[in-house]
């Protein structure tokens, strides 16, 4: 930025460039000889009344919230009664597992909706030495609705209750389902109907369901008929 300014003296005339705060005066005064001149220059300090104002952009707060300000991180999300029971029921699952029974918990660490439980076919039975996979999925109204139980993975088991594509046909999945069961008792009893199974055979409309059955087995009407596997 460049000022000029007039200087107070009838006898100088000045010039003034600015780049600091201090400014040159050079000025040419003419001696009693018409023909002598002497040039001289003078430093001022610049006066505050000189300052250049600064126009500063402040952001506008948006709904009483400024758009530069940080999120508050101090303040934790509170869990909700589903997420709070899940987690209850998570922590005693790997902490006193029932035999032949234990969570993925690699898989509970990246969802906590998303289960993968682990169960092992009981000594003495017709899966004795096999491994299944139970995926559980839950929505936020659990546990006053049941999850959603299918067999994953490469070996599902041969039942009469376990369709091909995972689908179990388990009362307390849908029906007889109560707030007081839990992901253990869901466990125990699917191994349970696994043991007591006295030959391995699909059911007899496996090939239909198959091909027409909704994703989501909770979605499927059962008719529960055979107590006795």
């Amino acid at each position: 930025m460049f000022t000029t300014a007039q200087a107070n003296s009838p006898h100088w005339g000045s010039v003034i460039k600015k780049k600091t705060n201090f400014y040159t005066v050079q000025t040419r005064k003419t001696d009693q000889s018409p023909r002598k001149s002497i040039l001289r220059q003078q430093k001022y300090f610049r006066s505050p009344s000189c300052a250049v104002s600064v126009c500063v952009r402040v952001p506008v707060p948006l709904n009483g919230v400024n758009s530069m300000s940080k999120p508050d991180c101090s303040k934790k999300t509170a869990m909700s009664p589903s997420e709070r029971r899940l987690q209850k029921e998570l922590m005693s699952l790997i902490k006193e597992p029932p035999p032949g029974v234990s969570v993925d918990e690699e898989s509970v660490s990246q969802n906590l909706t998303q289960w993968i439980i682990n169960i092992d076919g009981v000594e003495g039975t017709l899966y004795e030495g096999e491994h299944f996979q139970l995926l559980f999925k839950f929505n936020n109204k659990y546990p006053f609705d049941s999850p959603e139980v299918t067999f994953i993975g490469s070996n599902i088991p041969i039942h009469p209750h376990v369709y091909s594509n995972g689908h179990i046909c388990l009362s307390i999945l849908t029906d007889d389902w109560s707030p007081a069961l839990s992901v253990q008792s869901v466990c125990l009893s699917i191994s349970s109907m696994l043991s007591s199974c006295r030959e391995k055979r699909r059911p007899p409309d496996n090939g239909i369901y198959v091909k027409t059955c909704n994703k989501n087995p909770k979605k499927t009407k059962w008719w529960y008929h055979d107590d006795s596997v």
